[in-house]
């Protein structure tokens, strides 16, 4: 469905029942101490009954984190049942090196990968220069990825452009170089203005890309760390969402239910839109999740058949 028709859309929203079925993702980080361990286990727990199409766990800047991102897929898969999905990077490393990573997670039962070339060392933004003998990029990545297996593969997508692409062609050629190379799905980066993420459909499917484009959704737990986020990975921030959470950095109770009515909103206006997918980057948080996949009508799997 195009931007302009969004208003339309919101005068004849459906109640959850008479909606088409909706799907959900969540993306945690891998905990770094036992208190954000134990936080790890138990949204995970509460999330696991909603029935998510999978979990993902990222993967530290270098690979950093790469043995607790398999430890913790590994152990999602086999103490909740949930499909876990292992996040992959090709930066700094030589293609033997990724190689044996993905090797390493086949081996451990894990068949999903969130493909992404990620980021230098030296931060969000800084040049990316390929490993001299590794992937030269995510779209390549993909590939290597493929011919070793039959694996579900997600790559990333930008409703505002990825800040080192030249152009919006530039950009959507190389999201269709990474679904051709293999890929199932793309999932989005975090946005706030839903008409940006509908003008990049519009975009990839004028380009005859037709693989699922997941809107990623980033409730707003903590205003000051998205905006922080935001400004290092290029998503904008726009004014009015700033005001809403104006001086509220004290009030964490008025925080919250600011933060529920935002997330609420964007989803609602997405299902509106026809989208039928969703990927929450969590931050380890289960809370506004949970309120959320209410809104959408998905109920952990004991209430559902009550």
């Amino acid at each position: 469905m195009s931007v302009t028709l969004l208003d339309e859309a919101r005068m004849s929203r459906q109640s959850p029942a008479q909606r088409p079925p909706l799907s959900v993702s969540f993306e945690f980080f891998p905990p770094k101490t036992d208190a954000m361990e134990a936080r790890f286990w138990e949204s995970i727990n509460r999330l696991a009954p909603l029935n998510p199409r999978f979990v993902s766990v990222t993967y530290g800047a270098g690979g950093s984190t790469r043995e607790r991102t398999l430890r913790m897929v590994s152990r999602i898969e086999a103490t909740t049942g949930v499909p876990s999905a292992a996040h992959l990077t090709c930066v700094g490393a030589s293609r033997e090196e990724v190689d044996a990573v993905v090797e390493g997670y086949r081996a451990a039962g894990v068949n999903r990968i969130v493909a992404l070339r990620g980021d230098p060392p030296e931060g969000v933004g800084q040049p990316f220069t390929p490993h001299p003998e590794g992937y030269r990029n995510a779209a390549d990545l993909v590939a290597g990825i493929r011919r070793l297996g039959d694996f579900d593969i997600s790559v990333a997508a930008y409703p505002e452009k990825h800040p080192q692409s030249a152009d919006w062609q530039a950009d959507i050629d190389n999201l269709k170089r990474k679904i051709d190379a293999g890929a199932n799905r793309a999932i989005t980066q975090m946005f706030f203005s839903n008409a940006d993420y509908l003008r990049l459909v519009d975009r990839a499917r004028r380009a005859g890309i037709t693989a699922p484009i997941v809107p990623g959704i980033q409730p707003i737990h903590s205003f000051r760390q998205i905006a922080g986020f935001a400004a290092r990975c290029g998503a904008t921030i726009p004014s009015w969402l700033a005001e809403r959470f104006e001086g509220l950095e004290e009030d964490p109770e008025t925080h919250a239910l600011v933060a529920a009515a935002v997330a609420a909103e964007q989803v609602l206006e997405l299902v509106d839109a026809g989208v039928t997918e969703f990927h929450f980057y969590t931050l380890n948080r289960a809370n506004l999740v949970m309120a959320l996949a209410r809104l959408l009508g998905i109920r952990p799997e004991a209430q559902a058949t009550a």
